[in-house]
């Protein structure tokens, strides 16, 4: 049991059955992402041992897919705020509400992705092709980019589908099935992988348009699992019960939903396109900056996935407990899962600086790329306990509803802050993409300032579905 009244450094600390609990949420979504992050790692490895060409075609295609994950993450988040709040206040019918909402929205938000991606994937690519650089690999890095997205945007199908369910699950606090069904997508991308990419079994070699096709495949199966699997065990999972009766929902909570969601569906929609715009700031300078990003991008992922994990579990055991209406426990509990992702942060970012001169070597590039690529990984790993605590104040704040501040907190200071600095250096100075990358993300450092501010004034901490 929490203890309320505990003063100084024990209010930062819990004892051995809270963080029992918090690991319960936590770690099948550790789990997850990291098996997850380790077959992105061999996927990159074996589309890098195509080439250089291929890792970057394949690079920048992949940030494109990102603004459309944040997109669908944004929009339902605001709904999972209710979700998990509605379930700790045992309310199966408002569960259901959200999920049929994120159903919905879902559905419109990737048939307008797979629009816009399809039309203007050409001029949306060669927008990372202006750097220094030999003509005939820009048209290589296209040619591969082209292909690469014709075929990934059958994948965005499911991908809809599959957070509205998985999503739902989480905030109610389950993570293992998500967990699994994620699993067995991961291995079937694994071995479509080594079959597509050189052409093993009598299939044929398709490079980097194999990976997209293994990583199609991976996607149905995936979201067969999660919607079976909820369908037999419906006795587990309410919420599924009727839901596709009718896709109604309530007008007054419908609007409650919106207003909610809009702000952080807008968030994490200028936010990555935020990080994709930084990108290609760095991209500006040459080429070789795609491929040795996308390198730091895997380990940091790899690496990461501890921190990015106890961010999701704050959100949910927060915001349970704002729904019961423990308001003074949310804060203590906030506190201390803050403290917790931010040693995980610290741990892991040693793990990351060891590595970082070794793990460049694992990649078929060039010296240069390997060389800048090593650099990055020391940055962005002694950065990573930073990033950890802004990471896990966002949820927090999020975990109360203040959607609004979020934005603030987040994408506002990306496009406020970070990106000028970064278009600055791009485009008016000689500095190069090493000493430019390093100033552009120590600017982390101010935003968790202004998440530390945030979260101790308690104006987050709100039960909205009392």
């Amino acid at each position: 049991m929490i203890q309320t009244k505990s003063s100084g450094i024990r209010r930062l600390i819990g004892t051995r059955e809270f963080y029992g609990k918090v690991l319960l949420v936590a770690v099948p979504i550790m789990i997850q992402n990291g098996i997850s992050s380790f077959v992105s790692l061999l996927d990159n490895l074996m589309i890098g041992r195509v080439g250089d060409n291929a890792l970057s075609g394949v690079a920048i295609c992949n940030q494109f897919l990102f603004v459309f994950f944040l997109v669908l993450f944004g929009a339902t988040a605001g709904v999972g705020i209710f979700t998990a709040q509605y379930h700790g206040n045992g309310d199966v019918e408002g569960v259901r509400y959200t999920f049929r909402f994120k159903l919905v929205v879902n559905s419109l938000l990737t048939i307008g992705c797979i629009l816009v991606l399809s039309r203007f994937a050409e001029p949306l690519i060669g927008l990372y092709l202006k750097g220094e650089g030999k003509p005939e690999d820009a048209a290589e890095i296209l040619k591969i980019g082209k292909e690469y997205m014709s075929i990934i945007l059958i994948g965005m199908i499911p991908i809809g589908i599959t957070n509205s369910y998985a999503g739902t699950l989480r905030d109610i606090g389950e993570t293992r099935v998500p967990m699994r069904a994620s699993l067995a997508a991961i291995f079937v991308n694994l071995i479509g992988n080594f079959i597509l990419i050189y052409g093993y079994l009598g299939a044929p070699k398709m490079g980097a348009s194999g990976a997209a096709l293994a990583t199609v495949i991976s996607r149905f199966v995936e979201v067969s699992i999660l919607v079976i699997y909820t369908a037999v065990r419906s006795d587990r999972y309410p919420f599924v019960k009727g839901a596709f009766r009718h896709f109604h929902v309530p007008l007054r909570l419908a609007g409650t939903f919106v207003l909610k969601s809009l702000p952080l569906m807008m968030n994490e929609t200028l936010w990555s396109l935020g990080m994709t715009f930084l990108n290609q700031c760095f991209s500006f300078r040459s080429l070789d900056a795609v491929a040795a990003l996308n390198i730091e991008s895997t380990i940091w992922n790899l690496l990461g996935v501890a921190f990015l994990a106890m961010g999701e579990a704050v959100g949910i055991i927060v915001g349970q407990k704002l729904g019961k209406g423990e308001l003074e426990e949310a804060q203590i509990t906030a506190r201390r899962l803050i403290l917790f992702t931010v040693v995980c942060g610290a741990v892991f970012s040693v793990f990351m600086l060891i590595v970082a001169p070794f793990f460049p070597m694992l990649y078929k590039s060039s010296a240069e790329v390997k060389a800048m690529a090593t650099k990055l990984i020391i940055i962005y790993g002694a950065l990573m306990p930073v990033y950890a605590f802004t990471h896990a104040s966002y949820f927090t704040i999020r975990s109360g509803g203040r959607t609004g501040l979020t934005m603030i907190f987040d994408s506002c200071f990306v496009w406020i802050v970070t990106v000028p600095a970064a278009y600055i250096l791009s485009r008016f100075t000689q500095l190069g993409i090493i000493p430019m990358v390093l100033i552009v993300q120590s600017l982390e450092i101010i935003k968790a300032g202004i998440g530390g501010f945030m979260v101790h004034k308690n104006i987050w901490v709100r039960n909205l579905v009392e």
